[in-house]
């Protein structure tokens, strides 16, 4: 409830905010980031606007550490960081300082995978960041696609449970928390194509969407999704952008939209290094609705477009790595044994009687004993995310989490249970937790809070 009650960019968020004063750091920094991880914007913006000596690594990454993650390929994350406090902390002269600014991976074209193990691609090194090898594409938006010449009236107007194909916000692992076909949520969208491309297209930065519209309704979203189409019709997301239309002057003072009225709206999409087949299409999908990344506007809305263009950050390209990191290394791994197996679940269903769709994500991680002491450990998660595709007021989020110890005659667990659920006005969070020791409950406490919404 705190977080959601701070629905505008105040001082709550500004005060842990780096961008807020570049010039306090006062350190060298190395940033590392992942394209499947929530934070692949953060390493370009350290990189390019620092005073100090920064440099930055982006791989194909998931949030986990970069010589343990997936999908793959790993790098020596240790040996990195280490060569880089050598440098900083023991001023050995080790030539870091001379790294590349920017270290990307570049993803190629694949089938879509939201559990791959690997992705194919290479290492870019840009000298510097911003790359003078980057160059801005503008491709116009019209009725008759993408980067087509012609009038744009189009309508978006999508169902509310658009986007269950769209993975976790911060993926961890391999347990179908990326991605997947973006298909059947392109179905739903207003979707601006390319031609099929004549040779591959190189993307590494952020696209930037520019778009004139108005809306019927004074609150509402846009969700614009860049994919690679490939012959076969499956969709790759490429990257994507999120905006509450209320935020589209400031993010710090939103205003209600005035319906009918057409305003300029700019939208910044996810950072992204990514390589085009030949032969595969640029898909730009949008959308207003997209759950459950997006908790639904209280209202339906129609947006109506009538200019646009999106602004592609198209580079050169290379024909192989431009970079070699040395091999992942880790440390010995922990004794433990499994003592039962776990198990994992993602699945969509639909209540043929009440036509809700629900995301279910279940993830039981079994029980493991470390062999050095005994202590064994499990947890148990179940999420169920549940939106009727006409009506945004009935979304819902149920959450339950388990966690075990164990060891000898002595046991221990916790028990959460969340729900969030919204009126018009207000959100409405729920939470209760129970803790017992062996089979007696030792504690248990609830919540039920109400936040208004403010421009949401």
């Amino acid at each position: 409830p705190v977080w959601a009650a701070h629905q505008a960019r105040d001082d709550y968020w500004k005060h842990g905010s780096i961008c807020e004063d570049w010039d306090a750091v006062q350190v060298p920094v190395l940033a590392f980031g992942g394209w499947a991880d929530n934070y692949m914007n953060t390493v370009s913006h350290l990189v390019e606007n620092l005073g100090v000596p920064a440099k930055g690594i982006v791989g194909p990454w998931v949030h986990q550490y970069p010589h343990t993650a997936v999908p793959g390929p790993r790098i020596g994350f240790l040996q990195e960081a280490l060569r880089w406090w050598d440098r900083w902390l023991k001023d050995l002269p080790n030539g870091a300082e001379n790294d590349p600014a920017y270290r990307a991976f570049l993803r190629d074209s694949a089938p879509p995978d939201a559990s791959a193990p690997e992705l194919p691609g290479i290492w870019l090194a840009e000298t510097a960041w911003p790359s003078p090898r980057v160059a801005t594409s503008v491709l116009q938006l019209s009725d008759a696609g993408l980067g087509i010449a012609g009038p744009l009236d189009r309508v978006v107007a999508t169902p509310q449970h658009l986007g269950l194909h769209a993975g976790e916000f911060f993926p961890m692992g391999l347990n179908a928390e990326m991605p997947g076909d973006q298909a059947p949520d392109d179905a739903m969208s207003v979707c601006f194509d390319t031609a099929p491309l004549t040779a591959p297209m190189a993307l590494l930065g952020a696209a930037v969407l520019e778009l004139t519209l108005s809306s019927d309704v004074p609150r509402a979203n846009l969700i614009a999704r860049l994919c690679d189409v490939a012959p076969d019709g499956s969709s790759v997301r490429i990257c994507h952008g999120m905006l509450n239309l209320c935020h589209r002057d400031s993010p710090e003072w939103p205003c209600d939209l005035i319906p009918g009225q057409a305003v300029s709206v700019r939208l910044t999409l996810d950072q992204t290094g990514y390589r085009l087949a030949a032969g595969h299409r640029l898909r730009l999908a949008l959308s207003n609705t997209y759950w459950p990344f997006v908790w639904p506007a209280a209202e339906i809305a129609r947006l109506h477009l009538t200019e646009g263009r999106l602004n592609l950050p198209v580079h050169e390209g290379a024909e192989a790595d431009e970079w070699q990191f040395p091999p992942a290394e880790t440390a010995r791994p922990a004794n433990l044994h499994q003592r039962r197996a776990g198990a994992a679940a993602r699945r969509i269903e639909e209540d043929l009687l009440t036509g809700c769709k629900t995301l279910i994500v279940e993830d039981d991680l079994g029980e493991t004993e470390n062999g050095d002491h005994g202590l064994i450990t499990g947890e148990t998660m179940r999420e169920r995310w549940t939106i009727h595709p006409q009506d945004p007021l009935c979304a819902s989020c149920d959450i339950y989490w388990e966690q075990r110890l164990s060891r000898g005659g002595w046991s221990v667990r916790t028990e959460a249970t969340t729900r969030m659920t919204a009126e018009k006005g207000r959100l409405r969070m729920q939470a209760k937790v129970v803790a017992f020791e062996g089979e007696t409950q030792i504690f248990e406490r609830e919540f039920d809070e109400y936040v208004e919404r403010i421009h949401l």
